[in-house]
C-alpha cells in the first residue's frame, strides 16, 4: 500500500532501482544517490562540509594537469544498481561527453573524495569505500571534521583484492605524489 500524499517514485519497484533510473525519475531531490539499489537523499551541508570542499576542488584544478577535470557532486556509475555522487571526483578528460552529462563511469576515474558527514559516516567510511575499490577506482581519500579541521585520510586501491590500502593521514598539510603532486596547506579553511 502507498501513501497517495507522497510521489510513486518514493516506492522501490521490486528489483530496486538501476543507475540508468536516476536520469529519468521526476523531481528527484538533487544529489540523490544509488547504492545497493536503493534510492540515498542527502541532507543539507554543514559549513565545514563546504569549505573544505572548495579548498580541495581549488587545489584539484592548480594540482592536475590539461589531461584531468575536477568535478563537484557528479555522480558515478559503478555497477548496474551502484551510482552514488562522491563529493569530488578527478576524471580523466576524455570522460567530458556533454555539458548534459550527469554521470561518469568507473573506469574515467582517478580520484574519488569523500568528506564525512554525521548523517553519511557510514556511507562515507565503509560502504561507498568498498564500491570504488570493487569498481577499480585507483584512489581514494576520507576527508574528517577533526575539532573544525579537515584530516584527510588516503587510500590507494591494491588492485590485486580490489580494497584500498591506506598510505597516510594528513592533519595540517596534505603532500602526496600520486595520482598526481599534491601540496595543500589544509588549515587554509580557516580563510574561508
Amino acid at each position: 500500500m502507498t501513501d497517495p500524499s507522497l510521489p510513486g517514485w518514493l516506492f522501490p519497484p521490486e528489483q530496486g532501482f538501476f543507475a540508468q533510473d536516476l536520469d529519468h525519475i521526476p523531481e528527484l531531490p538533487p544529489h540523490t544517490e544509488l547504492i545497493d539499489g536503493s534510492l540515498v537523499f542527502v541532507s543539507p551541508q554543514a559549513s565545514f562540509h563546504t569549505v573544505t570542499l572548495f579548498l580541495l576542488e581549488r587545489e584539484l584544478h592548480r594540482a592536475t594537469s590539461t589531461a584531468y577535470r575536477v568535478r563537484r557532486e557528479m555522480s558515478v556509475t559503478l555497477a548496474p544498481r551502484q551510482r552514488p555522487e562522491p563529493d569530488l571526483v578527478v576524471v580523466h578528460a576524455s570522460a567530458l561527453k556533454a555539458p548534459e552529462q550527469t554521470t561518469f563511469q568507473a573506469q574515467d576515474v582517478v580520484l574519488t573524495v569523500e568528506v564525512v558527514s554525521p548523517e553519511s559516516e557510514l556511507r562515507d567510511r565503509e560502504r561507498k569505500p568498498q564500491l570504488y575499490a570493487a569498481a577499480g577506482i585507483p584512489h581514494f581519500w576520507r576527508v574528517e571534521n577533526v575539532s573544525g579541521h579537515p584530516t584527510v585520510y588516503v587510500y590507494e586501491l591494491d588492485p590485486a583484492l580490489r580494497s584500498y590500502v591506506p598510505t597516510g593521514i594528513y592533519h595540517a598539510k596534505l603532500q602526496v605524489s600520486v595520482p598526481f603532486d599534491i601540496d595543500i596547506d589544509l588549515t587554509e579553511v580557516d580563510n574561508f
